[in-house]
């Protein structure tokens, strides 16, 4: 009997490790990119909705650009959480579209009833569940791309911003850097002596 208590203590601390700082810092990561990132970037984008909107002269662009960035990123939230944590609960990947289509169906029959009863669910649950799988599926074939093209960019420090030849600003080298102190330092001289001059007569 004791022998089984001690099995039974070994298998459900062997079970339930202890997160290492390495697990926490990436599950971190992975909130961000699945679910802060995209709450933020549909904000913006609501912002950006609220300030053509054909109600801006009517409650005022302030306001209207505020409604709809919160209103965008609130639906956002709800979708990546529900989707995260049906993720989580079936155990799948991130590239799961089945996972995408329970989260949009769940937040938009929550969201939908907040905003019009039984009927609003139904409504909102089939159009989140569209959208949100929809968004997802366009993700998943564009990363690829997005990795490609991002690659291709030259990852060099020096090289990261290169201005044309034509440019009038230009990045200096030690010795153009030289010349032009010293030729500041000359007109400096002459403007001196010019407002000396110029007193004295």
């Amino acid at each position: 009997m004791a022998s089984d208590e001690k099995n039974l203590e070994s298998s459900s601390s062997s079970s339930s490790p202890s997160p290492s700082p390495s697990d926490s810092s990436s599950s971190s990561e992975f909130w961000k990119e699945r679910f802060f990132i995209p709450t933020l970037l549909a904000g913006i984008v609501g912002g950006g909705t609220g300030l053509v909107s054909k109600y801006r002269k009517v409650h005022g662009l302030a306001n209207i650009s505020a409604t709809y960035a919160a209103n965008f990123a609130i639906v956002t939230g709800c979708y990546c959480g529900a989707r995260e944590f049906v993720r989580r609960n079936r155990g799948t990947g991130p590239d799961d579209l089945i996972s995408s289509a329970v989260g949009g169906f769940g937040s938009g029959a929550i969201l939908g009833c907040l905003q019009g009863g039984r009927a609003g669910a139904v409504r909102y649950s089939v159009m989140f569940a569209v959208a949100g799988t929809s968004v997802d599926f366009a993700i998943l074939k564009l990363k690829p791309v997005w990795k490609n093209f991002s690659e291709s960019i030259p990852q060099k420090s020096e090289d990261w911003l290169k201005l044309p030849e034509w440019s009038p600003i230009q990045v200096l080298d030690e010795e153009a850097l030289a010349a032009k102190k010293a030729r500041e330092q000359k007109l400096y001289g002459q403007r001196a002596l010019g407002s000396l001059n110029k007193e004295e007569s």
